[in-house]
């Protein structure tokens, strides 16, 4: 008989940013072919869900949804700190993976990069990936706090054979922010429009598994950003546009 395991949390951010002249772009990273997981394939940034991310200090660092409101989103078999965890989660793996914050400041207002302010961001995110920091102590540093409100919930997925059970999230990129091209886990990232990123999966240009291609294939029936956002129950962060 073969082992039964409990499938691992997970999140992970679909990130958005308006194309031009018109339409959308969708953000995807390619795993190094060596990783145990998903190693070879296009997704979009994910993690697994840790203790940390629904610790009491780090519920002191969200804001925009309560802890009530998360669980029953995500369901009531988890505890209501535990499902704000999956939206933390999301937030700290993308920044982890492409040094994109989807943070805030307590006045509501979204983390914009500025030169001295991303150079200082990028240390401290050295810092969290040696362990030397933690992402609650990066927030308290910076007075800034987990904008929930900038992740639309998304989908759902189990996927047992690879031990996973993921939330997936939808996000604009926020002002003046450009994702990582390669990190530790991302050999090659690119923009595509959902169509274009379908089309190139079925060509055996983007590998990818079945959840990533549902959620293009969700996408590809809006014609706006702001379509999007407001079907998934989030505002148009001021500025979310694609980098010029």
């Amino acid at each position: 008989m073969s082992e039964q395991r409990n499938p691992r949390q997970a999140a992970s951010v679909i990130l958005l940013r308006e194309a031009h002249p018109n339409g959308f772009e969708v953000f995807l990273t390619k795993r190094p072919d060596d990783m145990p997981f998903l190693g070879g394939m296009y997704c979009y940034p994910s993690g697994s869900v840790a203790k940390d991310d629904f610790s009491e200090r780090m519920m002191r660092r969200c804001m925009g949804l309560s802890p009530e409101q998360a669980r029953k989103i995500v369901g009531a078999q988890f505890s209501p700190r535990h499902a704000v965890g999956f939206w933390v989660a999301a937030i700290r793996e993308v920044f982890e993976e492409v040094r994109v914050l989807l943070a805030a400041n307590s006045s509501g207002e979204r983390c914009s990069m500025h030169r001295l302010g991303a150079l200082r961001l990028a240390e401290k995110r050295k810092a969290m990936l040696d362990g030397s920091l933690s992402f609650a102590e990066l927030l308290e540093s910076e007075e800034l706090y987990c904008d929930l409100t900038g992740l639309g919930y998304f989908s759902h997925w189990q996927t047992p054979a690879l031990r996973f059970d993921t939330r997936f999230f939808v996000a604009a990129l926020p002002r003046n922010q450009i994702p990582l091209p390669t990190s530790y886990e991302v050999t090659h990232s690119l923009w595509l429009s959902p169509e274009d990123a379908m089309q190139c999966h079925e060509r055996g240009e983007l590998p990818m598994i079945f959840p990533t291609f549902a959620a293009l294939r969700t996408l590809a029936d809006f014609e706006t950003l702001e379509d999007v956002l407001k079907e998934f129950g989030i505002g148009h962060p001021p500025g979310s546009s694609a980098p010029r």
